[in-house]
């Protein structure tokens, strides 16, 4: 699709609240690379799927999806002679606890697997592996801590490392008690990871151990004193074998995770995608979508459609078609009249609807699919190019025309504005002829009289107009299709107080 279309029509905005509402990383990673597609089998699979997604939160609510990250590299490490960390060890146990529950989210009931088919086939593709599950929950019990349930050796260890902690604490404070006048503080504290009491530097020579360090005012020494030197190095040496048990027990679980990679694998792709759609889904919900007919015709009918971005609750829905019994749309009436909030409702429902995401129109509507869609809507003039607003937007057209192919939709606002108006509109009908003649799908907004006559004269071409209520002197934003709009200028400059003379 062109990239500029796809800037124009906000269609980032629409990816962004549908990342937003996925549950994992790589959820939204999908999210984040979603493009329109245009094979009609992706499409609508893609749509069916997020149908189904919708239709299951409706009766069940909210599929049960955590965070899943990508454990694939780390699980391959383990083939290097290598483990896995228990942070990404609780990750594959979430993954795995998700697969467990999704699989009991909605049941695997007969008439589930007939009412939504594609779901309960991803979900049926899940494997489960509980042996593993308990394993890890049982072991690990925070991203740096592994639990003494882990093992029978770990578990003695922590005791032994206990129990020699207690006899250094009370040997030193054995030593606190009896030699109060000479210490700074009566505590005992650590150094390089050994027990050690704070002694008046005035006092150091009258206890014997190993100094291992200085208080920064010089005052205090720390003295790991020679009574607990032996305790502490069995400390170490405990410590030591605990950090060794430590890693024989996560590479023992890390083999074990290697041994079913593969259904991991599948699992960690198969609940990414799951997560993706049901954030579709979410959004369908969200905005009142419904799932459209598709087509490869170039025909395209919007009942109701409602700009996804505006609010729902003020936007006024447009009904429009093209593709039938005509492939080019003149649009006209007054600035501010909603005309081209209806070319970006037209193209950006189509792109939603290209990439799989159900659209906010009513039921029976149809879709169209374009191999590209292009636009000119807006101020394009660009002061770093030098360009007058009316050259960005014939430089625009001129990439549009040299890039145009049988199948695409092209918008254009404001067509041939920016320049003299008799010039302006004989450019813009010559150009929307160029679209006609090769029956290409076209629809452009026009404050210009000439492109009236030229949709109520041309076959293949049909005016449209959005109202406009000259008593309160504001839109209607209502489309009307087959009825040419007016401006309304002297109606609405009489209205505003202009004298009727001028008018006259």
């Amino acid at each position: 699709m062109d990239k500029k279309t796809l800037k124009t029509l906000e269609y980032n905005e629409i990816k962004n609240k549908i990342e937003k509402l996925c549950k994992s990383k790589l959820g939204k990673s999908i999210a984040n690379k979603l493009e329109p597609m245009i094979e009609e089998e992706e499409i609508r699979q893609s749509l069916d799927e997020t149908y189904e997604a919708m239709s299951m939160i409706y009766k069940f609510s909210n599929p049960p999806i955590y965070e899943i990250i990508n454990v694939k590299a780390s699980i391959m490490h383990v083939s290097k002679g290598g483990y896995i960390v228990p942070e990404v060890l609780l990750k594959i146990g979430q993954i795995l606890s998700s697969v467990h529950d999704i699989k009991r989210y909605a049941g695997e009931s007969d008439e589930n697997h007939e009412n939504y088919p594609m779901i309960m086939a991803m979900m049926d593709s899940l494997v489960e592996e509980p042996e593993l599950v308990a394993t890890i929950n049982n072991a690990i019990i925070s991203e740096d801590e592994i639990s003494d349930n882990a093992s029978r050796n770990l578990a003695r260890i922590r005791q032994t490392k206990r129990q020699k902690t207690e006899s250094i604490k009370d040997k030193i404070n054995s030593i606190l008690s009896s030699n109060d006048q000479a210490l700074q503080e009566n505590i005992v504290t650590m150094r390089d990871d050994r027990y050690v009491i704070p002694v008046k530097v005035s006092h150091k020579s009258s206890f014997k151990g190993i100094v291992h360090d200085h208080s920064s005012s010089g005052q205090t020494v720390y003295i790991e004193p020679m009574e607990v030197v032996e305790l502490n190095n069995e400390l170490r040496m405990l410590e030591a074998e605990e950090r060794e048990e430590i890693i024989r027990i996560l590479k023992e679980i890390s083999d074990r995770v290697y041994d079913v990679k593969d259904s991991i694998f599948v699992d960690q792709d198969v609940l990414s995608k799951l997560d993706f759609i049901f954030a579709k889904a979410k959004y369908a919900i969200e905005i009142d979508a419904t799932n459209p007919k598709l087509n490869t015709e170039g025909y395209l009918n919007f009942k109701n459609a409602r700009h996804p971005l505006l609010d729902k609750k003020k936007v006024v829905p447009i009904s429009i078609y093209l593709g039938d019994d005509y492939n080019t749309l003149v649009i006209t009436g007054p600035n501010t009249g909603g005309k081209t909030v209806t070319l970006k409702t037209v193209g950006l429902i189509t792109l939603m609807a290209q990439s799989g995401i159900l659209i906010p129109v009513d039921e029976n509507s149809e879709v169209a699919i374009f191999d590209n869609i292009f636009t000119d809507i807006g101020d394009e003039q660009s002061i770093e190019q030098s360009l007058s607003t009316f050259s960005a937007h014939m430089k625009n057209i001129v990439h549009i025309v040299d890039n145009i192919t049988f199948n695409s939709l092209v918008l254009f606002d404001e067509l041939g504005a920016g320049t003299d108006p008799t010039e302006g509109a004989a450019l813009a009908i010559s150009i929307l002829r160029i679209f006609l003649d090769k029956s290409i799908r076209t629809i452009a907004t026009t404050h210009y009289s000439q492109l009236k006559i030229f949709a109520l004269t041309e076959k293949y071409v049909k005016n449209g107009s959005v109202e406009f209520d000259v008593n309160t002197l504001s839109p209607t934003y209502k489309l009307r299709i087959g009825i040419p709009g007016k401006s309304n200028a002297f109606e609405i400059s009489r209205r505003l107080g202009l004298d009727n003379d001028i008018i006259n």
